[in-house]
């Protein structure tokens, strides 16, 4: 997939670099205060334990739990091609340090292991796939007629968003990362990076710090001309639900998503402040478990017990580029992948195994993987030691692709 640096370099703090300078709790024995600040013996504690380091809102399940039946076809030898040679899955899980892998086929278990010291009890920090969740709740709000339209601008629901940058910027153009406002989301030795601008206003702890950074940046292209991959501007886009539905993200998220798609246990949101707003583009912890169940309720477009949540074809709307800036390959030179509405997209290559499939992803290598054409949906946690490994990610698209194969039959 070409060496990705600037993407690499993107994803290096997406989500993460935030929490590096916003953590204001004193963590218990065996968790780092950062999950940037980790050893490989605390890393997976530290990961299990984000509640621990920030203020966080809890997202509540309900009361009717979705039964994950175990499907015919059992994945527990699967073994793939990678790098010239044939691997295992114990391998895989032992070289990438692996916390948990979920492959659901049809709503189904077809395969389900743990490792790091993780169990089916075991909360994981999402980083960035909490963009996808952010997302999902903006369709959930279209659908509910809180938003009225993905072309509103962005003042409309944020009224304090006048005279900045966003001024104009459409709900929609966020959803693609393409507002045009000037965003540097990497760590830059020679001159000021944004991201650790939204770091030092999460470690104020001042209640609408990362809304007033957001107002205060310039504009840098018209919007919808160019991708940029920014946190904060998932950060906008989840404070835009929360101001039109009245609703924190996390109370939303459970009423809405959490408990009609039948999560087994809370979830938790982490906070910009104490009582403050949720971080719309990193920090949701839950289980394996129900992050596949999230994946199934995307992949089902948002249908639960006929009752629907997301609007008609929000699932293929979301999950594939829709602008020429967006488009596969636009988004850096000699890397293949599209984007969506916060939604990573694979390739539409025909004859691909995962011709048709779109991915949350964060660092260290969390992964949400939908596949509507075969009915698959998968989940990763990791540990990597580096935020982002290029040849593990490919690896790991050589793993899930080998379980859809086998899956097909």
């Amino acid at each position: 997939m070409g060496d990705g640096l600037d993407r690499r370099r993107l994803l290096l703090v997406a989500g993460g670099s935030a929490l590096a300078w916003g953590a204001k709790a004193q963590p218990t024995e065996g968790v780092a205060s950062s999950p940037l600040a980790t050893t490989p013996e605390n890393q997976a504690a530290t990961f299990r334990s984000q509640d621990q380091t920030r203020p966080v809102r809890a997202i509540r399940c309900g009361t009717n739990v979705r039964r994950l039946r175990p499907h015919a076809r059992q994945l527990s030898r699967l073994s793939y091609p990678h790098a010239g040679a044939t691997r295992s899955l114990d391998d895989y899980m032992t070289r990438r340090r692996t916390g948990g892998v979920l492959v659901l086929k049809g709503g189904e278990i077809a395969l389900e292991r743990y490792g790091m010291g993780n169990g089916p009890e075991s909360h994981w920090t999402s980083f960035s796939t909490a963009k996808s969740m952010t997302s999902t709740l903006a369709g959930v709000a279209l659908q509910d007629g809180a938003i009225r339209s993905l072309d509103d601008p962005a003042e409309r629901y944020l009224p304090d968003l006048s005279g900045s940058a966003y001024e104009g910027v459409t709900v929609r153009n966020l959803l693609r990362m393409t507002s045009g406002v000037a965003w540097k989301e990497d760590y830059d030795p020679t001159g000021p990076s944004d991201v650790v601008r939204l770091g030092a206003a999460m470690e104020a702890g001042r209640p609408g710090g990362v809304l007033a950074l957001m107002r205060s940046l310039p504009r840098a292209a018209p919007q919808g001309a160019r991708f940029n991959y920014s946190t904060g501007e998932s950060c906008v886009l989840g404070a835009i639900v929360a101001a039109a539905t009245g609703r924190s993200l996390a109370d939303y998220y459970g009423e809405k998503v959490w408990g009609p798609a039948g999560m087994e246990a809370d979830g938790y949101w982490q906070l910009e402040s104490k009582d403050g707003l949720e971080l719309g583009g990193l920090g949701v912890s839950a289980r394996l478990r129900d992050f596949g169940r999230f994946g199934q309720f995307v992949l089902e477009d948002g249908v639960v017990g006929g009752r629907r949540i997301l609007p008609v074809g929000w699932r293929d709307l979301a999950g594939q580029p829709d602008i020429e800036a967006t488009g596969f390959g636009k988004l850096q030179p000699g890397y293949p992948l599209g984007y969506g509405y916060q939604w990573w997209v694979l390739p539409r290559q025909v004859g691909s195994v995962h011709d048709g499939a779109f991915t949350a992803q964060g660092i260290f290598g969390q992964f949400v993987y939908v596949h509507p054409r075969e009915q698959v949906v998968a989940v990763v946690w990791s540990a990597w030691r580096n935020a982002w490994e290029d040849d593990a990610e490919l690896e790991t698209y050589a793993l899930l692709g080998a379980a859809v194969e086998a899956l097909r039959t």
